[in-house]
């Protein structure tokens, strides 16, 4: 009788997108629906879940702002774990595994401990939020230059924003909401113009979506007042007021007929 460990599994780090399961690649749908072990993240739509076959093991580490379920460390001696002990391991992450998906760090543990990773790009939150909003976040006319920045991390105020927004830029702010005051201050600060304006787009291509605006002076009490909650992305620049122009137009054309 051997006893010789069982064939290692392999660990794919799978993008689920925005949220819409119709947005899946077709290569993440077959994953999810043939996998054996999910671990996944609680920006995972329930409607993404739910193409799992149902003996699917589903384990969440869902984050939220000073408390995980899980920590990093933890979710990365996970995933190596089950995946040395055989078991091939779907881990899926909302939108795309490495933008602000810390998909890097668990690629980087799985192939330290020998155990084989693959990708599989997803739709990352602001691609899917500007597509549903129908808000070009590059335009010739307006904007050449897109710019992704995480609003929730450590040194915030120290960190040099100038000239990520402002004339022919989109800035896209993923996870700012709980810091919105402090990112609205730091830009105007940084020479920004108060006027310019905001969009925020929460549970981007999910049937509650909801499309916000305000000037970046008015983003703190924007999202106070409306109580928005994540997910959610803060876009800043003329592509956010160039949708609602779009929207004013038909609803003029609307009118007149």
């Amino acid at each position: 009788m051997s006893n010789s460990p069982p064939p290692c599994g392999k660990v794919w780090l799978v993008g689920a997108g925005p949220g819409d399961p119709d947005l899946l690649t077709l290569r993440a749908a077959r994953l999810v629906m043939n996998a054996q072990l999910i671990v996944h993240d609680g920006l995972v739509d329930p409607a993404v879940l739910s193409l799992a076959r149902s003996t699917a093991t589903l384990i969440s580490v869902a984050k939220q702002r000073s408390r995980h379920t899980m920590q990093q460390e933890e979710i990365n001696a996970l995933l190596v774990r089950e995946a040395l002990a055989g078991r091939d391991v779907v881990r899926l992450k909302g939108g795309d595994p490495f933008i602000f998906g810390r998909g890097g760090e668990e690629a980087d543990a799985c192939r330290a401990a020998g155990v084989p990773v693959e990708v599989v790009p997803g739709i990352s939150a602001a691609i899917g939020a500007a597509a549903a909003a129908q808000m070009p976040l590059t335009h010739r006319n307006h904007a050449s230059i897109v710019s992704f920045v995480a609003g929730q991390c450590k040194g915030l105020r120290d960190q040099d924003w100038s000239g990520l927004a402002g004339k022919g830029r989109t800035l896209v702010i993923y996870m700012g909401l709980a810091t919105s005051e402090a990112i609205a201050e730091k830009l105007i600060a940084d020479g920004l113009a108060p006027e310019i304006p905001v969009a925020v787009i929460e549970n981007a291509t999910r049937p509650q979506m909801r499309m916000l605006r305000s000037s970046l002076a008015g983003l703190p009490a924007l999202v106070a007042a409306h109580k928005v909650k994540s997910p959610a992305v803060i876009v800043i620049g003329e592509a956010a007021g160039e949708s609602e122009r779009h929207e004013l137009r038909a609803l003029a054309l609307e009118a007149a007929l």
